[in-house]
């Protein structure tokens, strides 16, 4: 199994910053985050087109050849922070299908898309109205992404739940269309991932392995409520999460993210990636019989 990193866990580093969190001292570009995956070093990375400092492209074809010179699987992840809003910005549609044309240019095998804001604005409103315009949308988006040999993969960002998830892709009935599945998102929701899992594992594409815990200065009413941690330090799991995904043959990356880094670990999410790298090392060896992630470098 394949251990990546995706960009998001260096927003801040990107531009941008959460309210109560400091500015970094020097900002981070595309090509300083995969020199430090590369270090790490991960198997593949999922690189966010919000961060991206150029559409050109001639821009494009250069992360590319980046990309394949350091021998990284790479995701292309269109929609931070609001996506298509639940269904009601066809706007945002045009764009994210316009995209999957970047997605082939870098050479990714799947393309992560947001259905909603990770802040569940939406959740309180009719359900299923809302998922049968998704559900029409993603079978035009996925004849598109056939077109271009891209798997679109929604992520349950903010409020979507297992079963909403199963409904979506089971009505889009597409092999070009699946799941990005984030493990912490569910946990906010206070559903049990591994329970998600094993109704989604299936049609899984791309993972969020997202560790979380509470903060006890936040209010449960704040997404960050549940704020991110390294892996392995959490609530979440991951052990038969990733056994489950083992168990079915998933060939895709195990992607660390961080979002809203939790305060017990101060504001390095360099040193949370490093650590959440290593423990998924350790829980991919278990599936694999001792050996896990790049086997070109030695880990560290």
């Amino acid at each position: 199994m394949k251990i990546g990193v995706d960009s998001y866990c260096f927003h801040r580093f990107f531009g941008e910053v959460y309210d109560g969190q400091p500015s970094p001292e020097r900002p981070m570009t595309t090509e300083d985050f995969l020199a430090f995956a590369r270090e790490l070093p991960v198997d593949g990375v999922s690189l966010e087109s919000c961060f991206f400092p150029s559409m050109e492209t001639s821009w494009f074809r250069d992360l590319k050849a980046q990309l394949d010179d350091y021998g990284l699987e790479r995701v292309y992840a269109w929609g931070h922070p609001t996506g298509l809003e639940d269904g009601t910005n066809r706007a945002a549609f045009e764009d994210m299908v316009g995209e999957i044309a970047y997605a082939e240019l870098i050479g990714a095998r799947v393309m992560r898309v947001t259905p909603g804001p990770g802040s569940g604005d939406y959740r309180y409103e009719p359900r299923q109205p809302r998922l049968e315009v998704l559900a029409g949308w993603f079978q035009e988006a996925a004849r598109e992404a056939k077109a271009r040999g891209v798997k679109l993969a929604a992520e349950n960002h903010g409020h979507y739940s297992a079963e909403e998830m199963l409904w979506l892709v089971e009505a889009v009935g597409s092999p070009y269309f699946g799941v990005n599945f984030d493990t912490g998102n569910f946990l906010r929701l206070l559903e049990d991932p591994l329970a998600a899992m094993g109704q989604l594992a299936k049609y899984v594409f791309a993972t969020h392995i997202k560790d979380v815990k509470v903060r006890r200065d936040a209010s449960p009413a704040e997404w960050f409520y549940f704020a991110s941690t390294p892996v392995g330090e959490g609530l979440v799991n991951m052990a038969p999460i990733i056994a489950l995904l083992a168990k079915i043959g998933y060939d895709g990356l195990l992607t660390v993210e961080i979002d809203h880094l939790h305060p017990d670990y101060g504001h390095d999410e360099h040193r949370a990636v490093r650590q959440s790298v290593g423990e998924l090392r350790r829980l991919v060896a278990v599936e694999d019989g001792g050996t896990a992630g790049n086997g070109n470098v030695a880990s560290s």
